[in-house]
């Protein structure tokens, strides 16, 4: 059934991909995905475990010498072809993703068009990433090559089903290797979809797996001796425990985690600029983007400015402008931390608890909340809310802002709102987080600048987008070369 509006629709049963082909998990276990616009299961999905797994692996590995000694521009051809397809189908794949995520078709369009942005990276690898030689000494010469690693895994997150394996499947691909990806279990549609226009793209089977479920694939993919690297984006107490898992194994791993990512806002900022672009860091995607900004630091008077934030929330029509949240238990645990937030002593300007949509799409709403005069010790500071919860912090000076904001333990994200460069150039330098925006509320790098963040908001070296994402699915090989014996010979 085709996926062209809003309405209900209930879909087939989702397998795993293995091989370029759709396969029932071992056990036959199976699973509900639930529509969050209206809280309903509308499609079934494979429950897989560590035989599923291993029967990925033995694909990927049987793939893997084949696509290695594809010529790396053949290899980018594929993804070039790709490309074309997504862009062919977008409009389809931002319906599916609306439909499992709960995202507005809008959100999802975009979502699609940063999917793009970010194969396109993959694509042009084969023009930036060259081989490297110089010649040292008299008939010497070194020179290094980036190779793959073999079979490749990935896990990734509700919140962007199409644009976080993304970050990791066109390098990782364009490199040479083979790989499996564990999508996350609430959001299994899109990307199978993706499965398929790999395949028509030309990719030989076995070289794009999915293994579909919930935590036990996971561990077997980590726990597995044939993975030679693997990456992950979620919560920062799974990234660490993954980390910790995989490198004692020896296994290259690159885990993304959790944010509380601060916007600093000044008196001297732009009002209609700042309250404009303060809302959609907040409550766009409903709050589900680790990119989000969860704290508002004011600095002195800025009444005048948050005056206007208020009047700009207020214009969001749920259902409309913002999206449901993914599950029953992201209501729940957002409501425990406004209340218990309140209780200690914050003001509430907004209030979004317990508001639905005029339609039947009863699913799992929430409207805008915002927080005023909250404190560091306060729950909806402390928490990751991950949820459409502004928490206004007021302090008198900057240095006591960006001293707030760098004592919290993640390190993805922070802005300052200033129209000022040099109160901007001030804060830059000393925000402590690995993007930091300037009147910008989601400070994400366009590609080619990589993705990824500091603190306990990582686990691993280096990013996981750009130059350093290729870096990480491959590994150098140095070669030092001297053919003659040289009359001036120095070395």
């Amino acid at each position: 059934m085709k996926v062209n509006e809003y309405d209900f629709v209930s879909l087939e049963a989702i397998k795993n991909w293995i091989g370029g082909k759709w396969v029932n998990p071992v056990e036959g276990q199976s699973m509900e995905v639930i529509n969050p616009r209206y809280g309903k299961s509308f499609c079934q999905l494979a429950a897989s475990d560590a035989q599923d797994v291993e029967m990925a692996v033995q694909a990927a590995k049987e793939a893997f010498p084949g696509w290695r000694n594809t010529p790396i521009k053949e290899r980018a051809q594929v993804l070039y072809q790709f490309k074309y397809l997504i862009q062919r189908d977008a409009e389809e794949l931002a319906w599916l993703i609306s439909h499992e995520n709960g995202k507005t078709f809008a959100e999802a369009q975009a979502s699609v068009a940063k999917t793009v942005e970010c194969l396109e990276l993959g694509c042009s690898i084969p023009n930036i990433q060259t081989n490297h030689t110089l010649y040292v000494s008299r008939g010497v010469s070194c020179s290094v090559n980036h190779e793959p690693l073999g079979v490749c895994a990935g896990v990734t997150p509700f919140n962007f089903p199409l644009m976080v394996p993304m970050w990791m499947l066109p390098q990782a691909l364009v490199a040479g290797n083979t790989f499996i990806l564990k999508p996350s279990e609430q959001v299994p549609v899109s990307i199978a979809r993706l499965a398929e226009l790999l395949d028509e793209a030309g990719l030989p089977k076995g070289v794009f797996n999915i293994v579909n479920g919930a935590r036990p694939p996971v561990e077997a993919l980590v726990d597995h001796p044939e993975i030679k690297a693997m990456a992950f984006v979620g919560s920062t107490p799974v990234a660490q425990s993954l980390y910790a898992r995989g490198a004692k194994l020896g296994r290259p791993m690159l885990c993304l985690g959790s944010a509380k990512n601060h916007l600093i806002m000044v008196p001297d900022a732009d009002p209609d600029m700042t309250a404009n672009d303060v809302v959609r860091s907040f409550f766009g995607m409903s709050g589900q983007r680790c990119m989000a900004a969860t704290v508002l630091v004011g600095v002195g008077n800025i009444d005048h400015i948050l005056e206007k934030i208020l009047q700009e929330t207020k214009k969001i029509k749920l259902g409309v402008d913002m999206g449901p949240l993914i599950n029953e238990a992201a209501i729940s645990r957002i409501n425990t931390i406004v209340e218990n937030t309140l209780n200690a002593g914050a003001t509430l300007l907004l209030d979004g608890r317990g508001t639905q949509v005029e339609s039947a799409a009863q699913g799992y709403w929430t409207g805008p909340t915002i927080l005023d005069n909250v404190t560091p010790q306060m729950p909806a500071y402390t928490d990751e809310v991950f949820g459409p919860v502004m928490s206004i912090v007021r302090v008198k000076t900057l240095d006591e802002a960006i001293e707030i904001e760098n004592n919290n333990i993640f390190g993805n994200g922070g802005s300052i709102y200033t129209s000022s460069g040099a109160t901007a150039n001030y804060a830059a330098q000393r925000i402590n987080s690995g993007m930091v925006g300037i009147n910008i509320g989601i400070p994400v790098p366009r590609e080619p600048f990589a993705f990824g963040g500091w603190e306990l908001s990582k686990f691993g070296h280096g990013d996981i987008t750009g130059e350093d994402g290729y870096r990480f699915w491959t590994r150098p090989r140095k070669l030092t070369t001297k053919w003659a014996l040289q009359p001036d010979a120095t070395w």
